[in-house]
């Protein structure tokens, strides 16, 4: 592949990753929203620690408050919902060659995945809650790998503008 055609193939590149994030998170929300009750109980159980191992040191983290436990899964199904209509936004102009819009609209996306799925799944529900200590309740195989595809996602979109050239490629 010559030089000249690199920017392009990496645009592509840029759009096809953001565009499968952005399918991928638009299903989740959509089966979190269609199907409320499922994820909802993962919410709960995860929250509750009522599956870990129930170390007297660390059970007063649990959250048993059905209230509680309900916002935090509606601000996750908002939250995913937002992530999933910005990058495919970032998809859309990908394809239309907005380069500068698109790296700007995928960023601000995949971090939204970054801050749910790292910081939000694995550091908050694996480590806080305790998630990792439950066979039943434990979505971090799952977050880790969303998380992966995410970085990898977020590496190439920040790659089309590691070079002046490829900018408005």
């Amino acid at each position: 592949m010559s030089t000249s055609h690199a920017p392009r193939a990496l645009s592509l590149a840029a759009a096809v990753l953001t565009g499968t994030v952005a399918l991928y998170i638009a299903l989740v929300a959509f089966g979190n929203i269609t199907d409320f009750g499922t994820n909802q109980a993962f919410v709960q159980h995860v929250l509750a620690m009522d599956t870990t191992f129930k170390d007297d040191d660390l059970m007063w983290r649990a959250i048993t408050n059905k209230g509680l436990e309900n916002t935090a899964y509606i601000l996750i199904i908002a939250w995913e919902t937002l992530a999933a209509l910005v990058l495919i936004a970032g998809t859309v102009l990908w394809f239309r060659r907005d380069n500068a819009r698109a790296r700007q609209l995928s960023t601000y996306g995949l971090l939204m995945l970054v801050l749910l799925f790292g910081a939000g799944f694995i550091g908050i529900g694996g480590e806080w809650f305790s998630m990792w200590q439950s066979k039943t309740w434990n979505g971090l195989d799952a977050a880790t790998r969303v998380l992966v595809l995410t970085g990898v996602a977020l590496v190439v979109v920040q790659l089309t503008h590691s070079d002046g050239q490829h900018a408005d490629g």
